[in-house]
């Protein structure tokens, strides 16, 4: 996978909502689910650190095919979860 930098070859900064052992996570309350430049962005720290990003979501959020792209590129470090 290609990751965009900056001017001077630094990736620009997202965070996570939370960290805990191997994983970080992002937690989002939307009714879809897209491969936004804070996803691609926290891919690339959960590669970069050897991490699983965990997207948490509610059960009636649509998985856009753009995430489901990126989740086949980077199976063991993006994983989405459906909460109540």
């Amino acid at each position: 996978m290609q990751f965009k930098y900056t001017k001077h070859q630094v990736a620009r900064g997202a965070l996570p909502d939370a960290k805990s052992g191997d994983k970080i996570y992002l937690i989002k309350n939307v009714s879809r689910m897209r491969a936004t430049y804070q996803v691609r962005l926290l891919a690339f720290m959960a590669t970069e650190t050897r991490r699983k990003l965990v997207i948490l979501v509610p059960k009636s959020c649509e998985i856009d095919q753009t995430l489901r792209e990126l989740m086949k590129l980077l199976p063991k470090t993006v994983q989405i979860s459906h909460e109540d």
